[in-house]
């Protein structure tokens, strides 16, 4: 790998959680971003990196599919968890399956142990000890703490601001469409805040069809100061 820096190309549909994503990676040594990209149309165009930092729900299609193309390294970072979705994107060549929302510094710890599995791999031979030590660098490591909760997501504060900001409930068509994600993307991090007891989930029935779930964002109560009732 010698001393030139690691190119990065960061891939999400929200351009806000996007820019997040790189300031993480420009902070860490040895890497830069090269190209950040909201569409798979976009980053398909990009320049030649060593690693693709790609979310599977994009607008045009799905990231899986363009970590499978891809002639390098790539992450995927989603709010997918279920099972099919996973395998599905290990299964095209992703060296690391990360779930939004994640804190800063649980990228910073994988793209750290990327380079240190580039590192290893620089050699042109290896022993065994070397192979599994390259790719030990990869796996995550658990830290003693609690694990990441929502409230560690950009995406997670703009989907609770629009609802708190709208006053009404809302669905996930509209929300997506205020806040600039995709509609998947907005459920995923709804469903989140809803088991977390931070939105509410009730139906909207219309005229024909089926009834349409819609979220309002809950108000915690404010506490009152000690010695007043």
């Amino acid at each position: 790998m010698g001393s030139a820096e690691l190119k990065v190309l960061v891939v999400d549909d929200d351009f806000r959680v996007g820019n997040m994503h790189a300031g993480i990676v420009n902070a860490l040594p040895g890497f830069t971003v090269t190209a950040t990209a909201t569409t798979l149309a976009a980053a398909r165009k990009a320049d030649s990196v060593d690693l693709a930092l790609v979310d599977v729900y994009l607008p045009d299609g799905s990231g899986v599919d363009f970590v499978r193309e891809l002639q390098c390294d790539a992450f995927v970072l989603s709010a997918a968890t279920d099972a099919p979705t996973i395998r599905a994107a290990m299964a095209a060549g992703a060296l690391s399956y990360l779930v939004k929302p994640f804190a800063p510094a649980d990228l910073a710890s994988r793209l750290s142990g990327y380079a240190r599995y580039r590192k290893i791999l620089s050699a042109s031979n290896l022993s065994g000890k070397e192979v599994d030590a390259a790719l030990d660098a990869l796996r995550p490591r658990i830290a003693a703490q609690p694990a990441p909760s929502a409230a560690a997501s950009p995406t997670k504060q703009l989907v609770l601001e629009a609802l708190r900001a709208a006053g009404k409930p809302m669905s996930s068509m509209e929300l997506s469409a205020q806040i600039g994600v995709s509609r998947a993307t907005a459920q995923r991090y709804l469903s989140t805040l809803a088991s977390a007891g931070e939105v509410k989930i009730q139906l909207r029935y219309g005229t024909t069809g089926r009834p349409e779930q819609e979220f309002l964002a809950i108000e915690k109560p404010r506490e009152k100061p000690p010695g007043r009732r």
